[in-house]
């Protein structure tokens, strides 16, 4: 092949159905494009495999929980006694990973515990675990049941998927606490006073969005590693907000892109959907995603090389600046500096901590990257890309 090597994605299945595919994670393909180049990489490469774990609060599940008899409509349901939203249908429900156990006192006794919630719910179902559903209903002709009550695994239900609207943001702020007197209890953990830490939320050089940063190969369609099964991208995600700053070599330096990504839930495990409360702030959903990214030409070749070092990230004040809505950064950190353990913030070295997991995200893409060479998983080719700048 030339220097002008380029792929299509049928060509790139065929190749792992033969199992002859060259598939790399992208932490292995920054060493091959520094020693052969990018050219010579997308000769070489077929595919490159990406992951990322941490909290991922647009999340949450669809269920039809099935008729009962007699029939129900159900106007209020309750999983464990966290409520799930019932205006769809008559047995079609949505829990979200955020909501709160009924009778949570929340942040009336400040910080709040937040202890139990949907994403510990679906955590519960995902791992075996019976659960209480609970639903009541005002009756009518042809659903005359007022009210349901049982104990029921994720096996029992008819239906079940995992639905985020917003997964995989394509980088995120470094967070602080400017504010002298108090610490601050946020979704980006506890900030403590005076710049005594710096929390972030991004596996950097691993995270999928990162490593297709103008969205060649992602849209609609696009099959994914998704809480340890196989998923799909079904469309943007919510706060989708691809013209931000970028540098030169393409990458955005503040958050931008999002996904939103369904599967099915009884394939999926409880290590890649995890239930957590923040406390302070509320509950939400750990999730698992790995994308593979077809190395469809040399520029494919490039974006996958991308390291930490190139990655840049803003810092932001979320004791002022982020919840009164002001554009402000205090400067600019690479995520190879925010992987050390401490960065310089006005004169001061302050500890850095991640909310998501590299490990965690290494583990996705080595398994997406077995999974491939094993003929088990192929390309989806995407009918529409995400919304590029």
């Amino acid at each position: 092949m030339s220097k002008n090597t380029t792929k299509t994605y049928a060509e790139i299945n065929e190749r792992i159905k033969k199992g002859k595919a060259v598939v790399v994670t992208a932490e292995e393909m920054i060493g091959i494009v520094e020693s052969t180049g990018a050219a010579k990489a997308a000769e070489e490469v077929d595919v490159v495999t990406t992951g990322t774990f941490g909290p991922m609060c647009s999340s949450g599940a669809f269920f039809n929980f099935g008729h009962t008899k007699p029939r129900i409509k159900a106007d209020k349901v309750w999983l464990n006694n966290v409520p799930a939203y019932s205006g769809l249908a008559a047995v079609d429900i949505y829990l979200g990973a955020t909501e709160p156990v009924e009778g949570d006192p929340l942040n009336k006794v400040f910080p709040g515990e937040f202890s139990y919630g949907g994403g510990h719910v679906i955590q519960d179902l995902v791992a075996g675990k019976k659960i209480n559903i609970h639903a009541k209903a005002y009756g009518t002709d042809c659903y005359p049941s007022k009210g349901f009550e049982r104990e029921i695994t994720l096996s029992e239900f008819p239906n079940a998927w995992l639905y985020n609207p917003r997964n995989a943001y394509q980088n995120y702020n470094c967070a602080v606490n400017l504010n002298n007197n108090r610490p601050i209890y946020t979704y980006m953990g506890v900030l403590k006073p005076n710049l005594g830490n710096a929390n972030y939320c991004s596996a950097g050089q691993l995270s999928p969005l990162l490593n297709d940063p103008y969205y060649r190969t992602i849209g609609i369609g696009t099959r994914i590693f998704l809480g340890g099964a196989q998923g799909f991208v079904t469309w943007y995600g919510t706060q989708h907000s691809p013209s931000v700053k970028r540098g030169e070599n393409g990458v955005v330096r503040a958050p931008a892109g999002t996904i939103s990504v369904t599967g099915e839930l009884k394939e999926m495990s409880p290590d890649w959907l995890v239930g957590a409360s923040f406390q302070g702030y509320g509950c939400t959903l750990f999730v698992g995603v790995g994308i593979p990214i077809p190395i469809l030409d040399e520029e494919m070749a490039r974006f996958t090389g991308v390291k930490d070092e190139d990655i840049f990230t803003q810092i932001v004040d979320y004791s002022n600046d982020y919840p009164q809505f002001e554009p402000r950064s205090m400067g600019e950190v690479n995520y190879s500096q925010l992987k050390l353990g401490t960065i310089r913030i006005n004169g001061q070295d302050v500890p850095a901590f991640p909310l998501s997991s590299y490990s965690k995200a290494k583990e996705i893409a080595e398994t997406l990257k077995g999974w491939i060479q094993k003929g088990e998983f192929l390309l989806g080719e995407p009918q529409q890309l995400l919304p590029q700048p």
